[in-house]
């Protein structure tokens, strides 16, 4: 088996709340389309984070159906499978399964029910991709671990592999002991699952969600072109764009060579050419300016010299954390960056360096909660939270808080069931339809 595995498109980002993307979307797919007609993959699987928002824009699906109807036409004897990440919106993207499945691409979006024993009989079939060469087992984000039904998944396709083909799993979540290098996780510390919960009876297990290209357990290999491993392999693609200033490392897509099931794995970097890059003034290691006019003397060097080549970059300063900036920094930013023909786009964002004189004591910085983005966006029940972070709220009496709360939805559980409640009602009771958090 020989597949293309690549992750975290994002299509649709609108970079610092200011730049699309489009055109550097365009330009990966050139790219992949490319090597997708000198390596004849059996399929090209890409695992998760097609979007970067769950309610894309119309420009933005129109995007997605024209590059993934276009690979297709080009190479029609590849199969597309296409995995929802914690970006994505699984209902709407289910929603059109059916018609993909017409031109040979399949979407994996919603996953399965918890209880796996209340499920009709053969619904594996709908997370078992059977080709010629081998399977794939593929599965969307999920918000929590669910070790009985990848092992359940991984051996219904065991009994039916009476030829040992190649099996490919997929996963979009954080490994334990995975490269987060260039994930900024401004809510808390990642969390992560063990390797060994993930199942065994795959060959090469294709993730998704961490940026950073890196094959797990084998992290000092990240950059190596070729490289083979005795199965299993797990391993991240990492993403198609540098999603931000940290990612400072390549990126690149993963052809994955498999002859046969429990044999060697053989995976190849194609190194995707960026169309901007992220670039922070000064570079690490340099000294940085001493006062907002040095910095802005800095960024007018380097806009003049991108308009002289006609190159474009994403630009951020790394300043001293004593620096004092003017009230009109950020407008002066952009005058000087629109008086050299818009060049290069500005992150507000700075990257602070050095001591901070007005700070205090650092001692509460490992009591940040454990959790991240796509688990906040499961939560329904406020309290979870609260109860979650009951360690940063010293006084907080919790008991008192659940009462509370008991007591407002007896009050909506009223309101909901009153004849003068309408559909449009923004109450709920405990026992409807709940919407998750967003953050």
């Amino acid at each position: 088996m020989k597949l293309i595995h690549t992750a975290d498109l994002h299509l649709g980002q609108i970079i610092y709340r200011h730049y699309e993307r489009a055109d550097e979307h365009d330009h990966f797919f050139r790219q992949l389309s490319q090597w997708c007609a000198e390596e004849h993959p059996d399929a090209l699987l890409l695992t998760g984070d097609i979007f970067d928002i769950q309610q894309p824009s119309a420009a933005t699906w129109r995007r997605f159906t024209d590059h993934f109807v276009a690979l297709h036409h080009r190479h029609p004897d590849m199969k597309i499978i296409l995995l929802a990440g914690n970006h994505d919106s699984p209902s709407r993207l289910h929603a059109h399964r059916a018609v993909w499945r017409e031109i040979g691409t399949e979407i994996v979006a919603l996953p399965p029910a918890a209880d796996i024993d209340a499920l009709p009989a053969g619904w594996e079939e709908d997370y078992v991709v059977s080709l010629p060469a081998g399977y794939v087992v593929a599965i969307p984000f999920m918000a929590a671990e669910r070790p009985m039904l990848l092992q359940h998944l991984l051996d219904y396709v065991a009994e039916r592999n009476t030829s040992l083909l190649p099996v490919v799993m997929t996963g979009h979540l954080a490994v334990t002991g995975c490269d987060v290098t260039g994930h900024d996780f401004d809510i808390g510390r990642i969390r992560t699952t063990p390797l060994d919960r993930l199942g065994q009876g795959y060959d090469y297990l294709a993730l998704g969600h961490i940026h950073h290209p890196q094959t797990l357990l084998h992290t000092a290999d990240a950059l190596l072109e070729c490289v083979s491993y005795p199965a299993p392999v797990a391993r991240y693609s990492g993403s198609a764009l540098h999603v931000s200033c940290d990612e400072t490392y390549p990126h690149s897509v993963s052809v994955v060579e498999i002859p046969s099931h429990g044999g060697m794995v053989t995976i190849r970097q194609r190194r995707i050419e960026q169309l901007r890059h992220f670039l922070t003034i000064p570079p690490r290691g340099e000294t940085a300016p001493s006062d907002a006019e040095e910095a802005l003397a800095m960024l007018e060097t380097l806009a003049m010299e991108a308009a002289g080549s006609g190159t474009e970059h994403y630009v951020r300063f790394r300043l001293p954390r004593a620096i004092w900036l003017p009230s009109d920094f950020n407008q002066r930013v952009y005058d000087i960056i629109a008086r050299h023909g818009d060049h290069l786009r500005y992150n507000p964002k700075i990257d602070w360096c050095g001591a901070d004189p007005a700070a205090g004591s650092d001692a509460d910085a490992d009591a940040t909660p454990q959790f991240e983005v796509a688990e906040l966006q499961q939560m329904t029940d406020p309290l979870q939270f609260i109860e979650q972070t009951i360690d940063r709220y010293p006084g907080l009496d919790l008991d008192m808080m659940r009462s509370l709360f008991t007591e407002i939805r007896k009050e909506v559980e009223a309101i909901s069931d009153s004849p003068a409640a309408t559909p449009d009602s923004p109450f709920t009771s405990s026992s409807s339809t709940s919407t998750p958090m967003q953050s």
